[in-house]
Parts: C-alpha cells; sequence; structure tokens
C-alpha cells in the first residue's frame, strides 16, 4: 500500500481509466485477489480505494482469498490479512471470502 502499489497505482488507473473509456455500458469492476499476499493485498487495498474516488456510482465486487491459519505459508498472512480487511467493508459493494484452505 505504501511502497510498491504507490508507485504503479496511477498507471494502472491509467489503463483502467482507457479500457473503461472504450466501454459503451460499463456496469462496475471485478476484483480478485488475496487478503494474505503482501503486495497484492496493499496494493488491491489501495486500488479499491482509488477505484471509489473515481468511479463513486459504479459497483464493485470483490472475491477474496482469504488465507487459513492452518496452512498459512508465511508468517505475515495473518497481519495482512488483518490490515487489509477494512477495504472490502468500505470500498466494495459486495465482496466474496473464500477460506484458502
Amino acid at each position: 500500500h505504501y511502497t510498491v502499489g504507490k508507485e504503479i497505482v496511477d498507471l494502472c488507473l491509467d489503463r483502467i481509466r482507457k479500457l473503461a473509456d472504450q466501454c459503451t455500458g460499463l456496469q462496475g469492476f471485478l476484483v480478485i485477489h488475496s487478503f494474505g499476499g503482501g503486495t497484492v493485498s496493499g496494493f488491491t487495498s489501495l486500488l479499491l480505494e482509488r477505484l471509489s474516488e473515481a468511479y463513486g456510482k459504479k459497483s464493485k465486487l470483490e472475491f477474496a482469498d482469504y488465507p487459513s491459519p492452518q496452512i498459512s505459508t508465511a508468517i505475515v498472512e495473518p497481519y495482512n490479512s488483518v490490515l487489509t480487511t477494512h477495504t472490502p467493508l468500505e470500498h466494495s459493494d459486495c465482496a466474496f471470502m473464500v477460506d484458502s484452505a
């Protein structure tokens, strides 16, 4: 969110805007990501926040893989998940969370 994500979020948003401009009836966005990944979870949080600012009235549906504590591969996965959990509450219209077990 604060390192790699902030460096590339403007480039990603520019590409999303170019694709959205080509749509005749954009309904919203479908975001598929993981809560446990370090860069992915932080970047996706930042991207959802920025999509909410730029496309506030468009739907944002989210499919998120929530890490299972039984098979967590990285010690930081629970930490990343807790930091990322607030984003769907504030910036998603509907979030489908799937346990990775």
